[in-house]
């Protein structure tokens, strides 16, 4: 049993994390901060190691988001509780107000901090509670940004080095499995998907979203031809993107038309 909270910041920004630490030192003298994590997997591991009282969560981060990484805590770490971080995501606010411990915007003020610092404190009693309620805070959300099983996805979040984007689902060329990944090819570029592509598949929209091979799911409105050799293999070219598809044998019954 521990006599002093702990806490762990997840935060890829290393001069933002180091500011934050700053800060809580002021204002929450006792906590002790056992570690600090620079992407979404490595704060899903300290949560798991360390299981702390408290876990400040950038929402945009390298691999798992802070949303995800939050859902999962539950399971891993069920009294830690939940403080997420923000620089642009205003349209989360309402959600985590309805149901979060509390959130905080980039730059962290010392003011706003100790309203968390307050907040925290009276909740750590009863933190099985809130690190559940918080779990579900962050699948409603994910649900209402990136779709359901019942309904298609409309946009998804993915991964470009140290960001993360946010593309619109309309604007994939294609998706193709990479190791444990799923690439996400747009004119924009590509990203990775932390999502399974078999997963992908029951949530895209069928009419628009076919797959071509075992590995790839490509946007048929991006299809600019397709092209048949003699064994019943074909290939597609794309708008917007030079390289071409391999379709399976199996699959060239979608474009038989074209």
């Amino acid at each position: 049993m521990r006599s002093t909270p702990c806490c762990i910041v997840a935060e890829d920004e290393k001069l933002l994390a180091a500011a934050l630490q700053r800060e809580l030192a002021i204002a929450w003298p006792e906590l002790d901060v056992v570690e600090v994590a620079e992407d979404g997997g490595a704060a899903l591991d300290a949560i798991a190691t360390h299981r702390p009282d408290v876990a400040f969560l950038d929402i945009r981060m390298p691999g798992l988001t802070g949303l995800e990484v939050a859902a999962a805590a539950a399971d891993a770490s069920p009294h830690t509780l939940v403080v997420f971080i923000t620089a642009y995501d205003q349209y989360a606010i309402d959600a985590f107000e309805r149901g979060a411990v509390d959130y905080l915007l980039k730059p962290v003020t010392p003011d706003r901090l100790a309203q968390t610092v307050m907040r925290l404190r009276t909740r750590l009693a009863d933190a099985a509670r809130h690190a559940s309620r918080t779990a579900q805070v962050a699948r409603d959300l994910g649900e209402r940004l990136e779709g359901t099983e019942d309904e298609p996805l409309t946009w998804i979040t993915a991964s470009t080095g140290r960001a993360t984007r946010l593309i619109l689902v309309e604007d994939v060329i294609y998706f193709r499995a990479d190791n444990k990944y799923t690439l996400v090819a747009t004119v924009e570029g590509d990203a990775l998907l932390t999502r399974p592509i078999r997963e992908l598949l029951r949530q895209l929209d069928p009419k628009t979203f076919r797959q071509i091979h075992r590995s790839t799911i490509v946007n048929l409105r991006q299809v600019a031809s397709v092209e048949r050799d003699d064994s019943g293999k074909g290939c597609l070219r794309l708008r917007g993107r030079p390289e071409t598809l391999a379709v399976s044998q199996p699959f060239m019954t979608l474009f038989r038309a074209m």
